[in-house]
């Protein structure tokens, strides 16, 4: 028996010992809504209601306070700053009743809101600074270049689109949804004429009539700018509405368009400025401006959009329109002046080009096309027959063409920027230069100066070098004040 005791004091002395080596057990966080009182009563939770309390006795409060378990204990942080406190007084001293905040709102302020910044008009033409136009003093063009940057217009704060220029005016319309008028003697800019509904995509102006016409959705403005403060008198819709009222700009851009209503890509204007073609769809409607009624539409049977016209009416010669699909297709109208109804192309150019038509330039019997597929053709209209193809032309879209004034020489510019000079007959290469670092858009010239519309917001001016086709450019430059002088 005696032995039997001390095996079994050495068994709970070993159980002792194996105790004391074993870590205590984890105790589990105290619910936050529960509070110790020593007085035994009531405190309140978080949510306001009365809970009962829980004594705690002295081993566990002592086992609390180890390191080990006050490292695995969990600290609930303390509620945010915008909570609101309010303080109660009950039979124990101050308390604290803590509410919950709101939840948040389901708008954003506007600042943070960036729809609202997106679609805002953070520049609203009538607000806008404006422009002028100033030398351009980074000329690194070298002396073998066909073309010398003279003069810079500033003025946009979007790509400008289209160009139209006589020898005292230039025309830029641009993505700011602004036509911009400036005077090419003083180099200033003299209006801006706002209130389109989306991108101006094209500018034509006629010297005879006075008229600006400019092109936004499926609309087409009609603008007198014979006076200092310019109005739009009429406003055409594709569908061949003619609206009286003035067109109010919106905050927003339009989008959308109503039914029998289609996207207006390019106006070409007659000598005269008495008839106006708007491509709009794969047809192209004919406006009599001096009633401004419809009379008429040009159907070539294109399978896409016309994306660009020309035009070509000498005086003893019916007038011919040329219109280029993004179908590949090229198509050749004679529009009669007595015209009626529907007329339907009279020619059909082939082959055709591999992608879109982007550019035409016509001067006398010679058509030029540029297209997407970054190729330039020559096109005879006595015969309809190619003539000549001159592949890769540029590295990217052949986006604008036009000549070179007082020469026989054809201008190229591509949606990577560089510009180059052909030579009208053999379509030999005469030069290149980088005319701008963003896509060119447009070009256009008057009797001796070339205009560059570019996705860089600026147009630039160009004079032709002395050198090119041996010819001499005594033309001036700039007047008294610095100004560019054409």
């Amino acid at each position: 028996e005696e032995r039997k005791d001390e095996s079994t004091n050495q068994d709970k002395a070993d159980k002792v010992d194996a105790a004391k080596l074993m870590p205590p057990p984890p105790v589990p966080p105290t619910k936050p809504q529960v509070t110790s009182n020593s007085t035994g009563g009531l405190r309140r939770s978080k949510s306001g209601s009365s809970l009962p309390t829980t004594q705690t006795n002295s081993t566990q409060e002592k086992r609390s306070t180890t390191p080990s378990l006050r490292r695995k204990t969990y600290t609930k942080p303390p509620p945010p700053l915008s909570m609101s406190r309010t303080n109660s007084t009950s039979d124990t001293g101050s308390d604290m009743t803590i509410t919950p905040p709101g939840s948040p709102t389901s708008q954003r302020p506007p600042d943070q809101n960036v729809f609202a910044r997106l679609s805002a008009p953070s520049n609203s033409p009538h607000k806008l600074d404006k422009g002028s136009i100033n030398p351009y003093n980074n000329r690194s063009t070298s002396r073998t270049s066909p073309l010398t940057c003279m003069h810079l217009a500033e003025g946009h704060t979007k790509a400008v689109l289209s160009v139209d220029a006589t020898d005292d005016l230039l025309f830029s319309a641009s993505k700011d949804r602004t036509v911009k008028v400036w005077n090419l003697v003083t180099g200033q800019e003299i209006m801006t004429l706002p209130g389109h509904p989306n991108n101006v995509v094209a500018v034509r102006y006629c010297s005879y009539t006075g008229l600006v016409f400019s092109v936004s959705t499926y609309f087409v403005k009609v603008w007198d700018i014979r006076s200092s403060a310019a109005k739009c008198v009429k406003t055409l819709t594709s569908a061949g509405q003619v609206v009286t009222s003035a067109i109010s700009g919106t905050t927003t851009r339009t989008l959308s368009m109503p039914a029998g209503e289609t996207q207006i890509n390019d106006i070409r204007l007659n000598r005269s400025g008495s008839r106006l073609y708007a491509a709009a769809g794969n047809t192209i409607r004919v406006w009599d401006l001096n009633k401004f009624q419809t009379v008429g539409k040009l159907n070539g049977g294109h399978s896409a959009a016309v994306m660009v016209m020309a035009t070509e009416d000498q005086e003893h010669d019916t007038p011919i329109v040329v219109s280029g699909s993004k179908d590949h297709y090229i198509k050749v109208f004679e529009v009669p002046e007595n015209l009626t109804g529907v007329v339907n192309a009279k020619h059909n150019l082939e082959p055709p080009h591999y992608d879109g038509i982007q550019s035409l330039a016509i001067r006398g019997d010679f058509l030029f096309s540029g297209s997407r597929d970054t190729c330039i053709k020559k096109w005879d209209l006595a015969d309809q027959q190619l003539r000549q193809s001159i592949s890769n032309a540029h590295k990217d879209w052949v986006c604008a063409l036009d000549f070179v004034p007082g020469r026989q020489m054809l201008l190229s510019g591509c949606r990577a920027g560089q510009l180059k000079v052909w030579q009208m007959e053999d379509c030999s290469l005469v030069g290149e230069v980088k005319g701008h670092d963003s896509p060119i858009n447009a070009i256009c010239s008057n009797s001796s100066h070339i205009f560059t519309a570019s996705s860089d917001r600026n147009v630039r001016i160009w004079r032709p070098q002395s050198t090119l086709d041996g010819q001499n450019s005594d033309n001036t430059d700039t007047n008294d004040e610095g100004h560019a002088s054409i």
